[in-house]
């Protein structure tokens, strides 16, 4: 078959409009996103207001630590030595599956079977467990300002319909989407943050939550669970490297604009709440309070309306996260069906759009099959109103982080493997430094996440759900390991190709061209 530049050239398309066009099914359209859209698309996943109403109170209540701010130093540091070796691998590999083809080109192609089925697991229970929150939250909306009482499913429901249509428009579509929710909802979290430096309690601009003193006890660890997993997402920008025109520079710009900026906003931010209840009383209010602290916050200074646009710009904040970790898993799974670890048609492209299709509707079917198990077996109108938000946010929010601090840990060994083959290790020292400093640290996250997943997920100690909900990973982790020993004994060439990605292709072309 005769190839050529053009989209249309030589292709024919199924009733699905799938590409079958060679070309087209095993690469993503090049040159959608430039600095500004690969950003937003990246922070969009933080779900800033998510994490300042939510997460940061949670983990003032429950860890009872008041340094909640230098932890967000901490870990912005730990992921800046991170992503200095995990930048400089998205210079040499462009690969949508990004974790799992990092993973291996060092560690080997089984290894990086076993990365691919995790990613796919973690970020699809990432972007589900929203749904709960989000079903939840448009529930209260309704009922508090239109005087409407529906069930937390059906707004879930409606969100997991437009998320899957966007899911098949152009990832700059997409991008704008997610650049004016992300927008509006940074401003208005600035807005609370000067408020509150503005008019702080009787303690005044207390510098205490930045006293490593503040840092003592027990929780410790648990609170860097929680604290880490406010900032997923930045390790999604090289999933998007071949839909960038130049890759080895935006990639690895955004990585660390993401980072930097997520750190120092979390950080300022946690502040602003000891501020704004005072160190004394902060853990105090937050239990009160639980995810209402912000709003009470805000109200007592910024006034009702404002609150109520704060209350709105939650739930957007909660789809624009959706709508980022859909296009993740949309784009994991097309980068393992082009390499086999998934079903063919899963490597396929839209015609109209040039979006993995096949993997985008795959992610929406998932999300509409888990929403529904949760509205018919976990709540209702007679159930827990809170059950969506206890289960299925908690629950699946808790799995995904556990599954990317995995995959990060794993990353890091994988960059010091791949320049040390390479025989690269001299020229690349510092970075193999900076590798095995974050890789450590991330593994005393992951062993302290696993340890404290009870008190993460809600449940008591010894509990059976909890070894079910962190037997998931282990079980991903374990079925990838096997996927990839069997690939690799029946079907090597298949095998060779894992992490590969778009190269493995443009190989065989160029081989069939000189046949």
């Amino acid at each position: 078959m005769t190839t050529g530049s053009s989209h249309t050239s030589g292709s024919t398309a199924d009733g699905g409009g799938i590409s079958t066009f060679k070309g087209q099914e095993r690469a993503l359209r090049a040159d959608r996103l430039g600095t500004g859209g690969l950003l937003l698309s990246v922070l969009a996943a933080t779900a800033p207001l998510m994490v300042v109403a939510g997460v940061m109170p949670t983990t003032f209540a429950v860890m009872g630590i008041v340094g909640q701010p230098l932890l967000f130093v901490a870990l912005g540091a730990v992921l800046v030595l991170f992503g200095v070796g995990y930048a400089e691998m998205s210079r040499h590999v462009h690969n949508a599956g990004a974790f799992y083809a990092y993973i291996s080109r060092g560690l080997g192609g089984t290894a990086g079977a076993s990365a691919a089925l995790v990613a796919l697991v973690a970020y699809n229970a990432l972007q589900v467990g929203i749904y709960g929150l989000f079903g939840f939250e448009v529930s209260n909306l309704l009922a508090t300002y239109a005087d409407v009482t529906v069930v937390w499913w059906i707004p879930a429901l409606a969100a997991v319909a437009v998320v899957g249509a966007l899911g098949w428009l152009k990832i700059d579509v997409n991008a704008r989407v997610l650049g004016v929710l992300l927008v509006v909802e940074v401003a208005l979290v600035v807005i609370f943050d000067v408020a509150a430096v503005a008019d702080p309690a009787k303690e005044g601009l207390s510098l205490h939550a930045f006293n490593p003193d503040t840092l003592g006890g027990a929780g410790i660890g648990t609170a860097l669970c929680f604290c880490i997993a406010a900032f997923l997402g930045f390790e999604q920008a090289p999933v998007y490297a071949e839909e960038t025109s130049r890759p080895h520079v935006l990639v690895p710009r955004v990585m660390f604009l993401a980072v930097a900026g997520v750190a120092v906003f979390f950080a300022f931010s946690s502040w602003a709440l000891t501020v704004a209840a005072g160190p004394s009383a902060i853990v105090g209010a937050a239990r009160k309070e639980s995810a209402g602290l912000l709003f009470a916050l805000t109200e007592s200074r910024l006034g009702t309306t404002f609150t109520d646009v704060l209350h709105v710009l939650f739930v957007t904040g909660m789809f624009a996260a959706m709508l980022s970790f859909h296009n993740v898993v949309a784009r994991y799974a097309f980068a393992m069906g082009r390499e086999g670890l998934l079903p063919a048609p899963f490597g396929r492209t839209s015609t109209a759009s040039g979006a993995p299709a096949t993997g985008s509707l795959s992610q929406t079917v998932v999300s509409l099959v888990v929403v529904a198990a949760f509205a018919l077996l976990d709540g209702g109108p007679a159930g827990d109103p809170t059950a969506p938000v206890l289960h299925l946010f908690t629950w699946f929010g808790n799995v995904g982080a556990l599954g990317v601090i995995v995959l990060m840990a794993a990353a890091s060994l994988s960059v010091i493997v791949f320049f040390a083959r390479r025989g690269a290790a001299a020229a690349q020292a510092w970075r193999l430094v900076t590798s095995a400093l974050a890789g450590l640290a991330l593994l005393v996250i992951a062993v302290y996440t696993v340890k404290d997943f009870d008190i993460l997920v809600g449940v008591g100690p010894g509990s059976s759900l909890s070894l079910v909900l962190r037997g998931i990973i282990g079980l991903a982790l374990v079925a990838g390991l096997v996927q990839g020993a069997v690939l690799r004994s029946r079907r090597p060439r298949a095998h060779a190709r894992i992490g590969l990605g778009n190269e493995a292709f443009q190989l065989e072309k160029a081989a069939e061209a000189a046949s």
